[in-house]
């Protein structure tokens, strides 16, 4: 509730709907302590969720119909005879509302929290529907949050840099692009690409992005963003068969003439030719199977 009243004092947030009496976080908060009394030994007695919308949806509710929203998500979880109050926060560019509810209802009864990650999606896609709202389609590419991006969520009401990185992806993979337009679409849109590539054979055995700051592994991201499911997804021609035209300032690690990147050690250039002449020395100086014969194993000394 502090966090929440200071960015209402600063301007940056606005109490959208409320079912207590007292304006003052002190106030509040004995009025939430005085029901919760009636479960003394409740450990979580709070719940706080952040419902944000899509940038595209910024303006499609108004303040009331947000508010209304806001009513229909706490019935749906449980909280029909709960203390209340929702915030609307205006500093980040999507909007988004801080709801934080008292999980023993007026009558001394406590709202299950089992499951409530699992409910909430599925309530909410109801809601995205009812409002006329963008649908989120997860399916497989989305993965279950860290509780640490979660906790930063709550704090702040930003979406999570790991799931922002994760539907950038989405977005430009699906427009079946070359490697070379895969990159640079990427970094338009703030992401920065590394390939880890052999020092030897040039073969790629990895991916991993930069995004604001941080880098991520391919497949820490989600399991379908390792390079070997990224390349096939990137359209495959007679000069990218096997994805090994990279342009040159998105190789992390990548051999040369006289040195790798990233990499002290030296690499010769090896002759076209060298093979076929090695062979041929070796034939030539390859003894004849008499001479192996006659040839003494081991040599004592007395």
């Amino acid at each position: 509730m502090k966090y929440n009243q200071n960015k209402v004092d600063k301007g940056e947030a606005i109490v959208l709907d409320t079912n207590l009496s007292s304006e003052s976080v002190i106030k509040q908060t004995k009025e939430f302590n005085i029901v919760r009394q009636q479960k003394p030994n409740l450990s979580k007695a709070v719940y706080h969720v952040s419902l944000n919308l899509p940038y595209e949806d910024a303006n499609k509710l108004s303040d009331e119909k947000f508010a209304n929203l806001a009513i229909d998500y706490l019935e749906g979880m449980g909280f029909n005879e709960n203390q209340y109050i929702v915030y609307k926060h205006f500093d980040v560019e999507h909007s988004h509302i801080h709801i934080v509810a008292n999980r023993v209802n007026f009558s001394g009864n406590v709202v299950s929290d089992s499951q409530d990650y699992k409910r909430s999606e599925a309530l909410i896609r109801k809601l995205e529907e009812k409002y006329n709202l963008s649908e989120l389609i997860r399916k497989q590419e989305s993965n279950v949050l860290s509780k640490g991006e979660i906790e930063k969520c709550l704090r702040t009401g930003d979406v999570p840099e790991r799931l922002e990185l994760q539907n950038i992806l989405i977005e430009i993979l699906n427009q079946n692009l070359l490697m070379k337009d895969f990159t640079e679409k990427l970094r338009l849109k703030g992401v920065n690409v590394k390939i880890n590539q052999s020092l030897t054979t040039g073969f790629i055995s990895g991916i991993s992005f930069e995004y604001k700051g941080t880098f991520y592994k391919g497949s820490k991201i989600h399991k379908n963003f390792s390079w070997n499911n990224i390349k096939t997804k990137i359209i495959k021609d007679e000069q990218n068969r096997n994805h090994s035209i990279i342009p040159e300032d998105n190789v992390g690690i990548r051999a040369t003439k006289t040195k790798a990147v990233g990499d002290e050690k030296l690499v010769s250039e090896v002759p076209r030719n060298h093979n076929r002449e090695s062979n041929k020395n070796i034939k030539k100086n390859r003894p004849t199977n008499e001479e192996i014969k006659n040839q003494r194993r081991f040599k004592f000394k007395r």
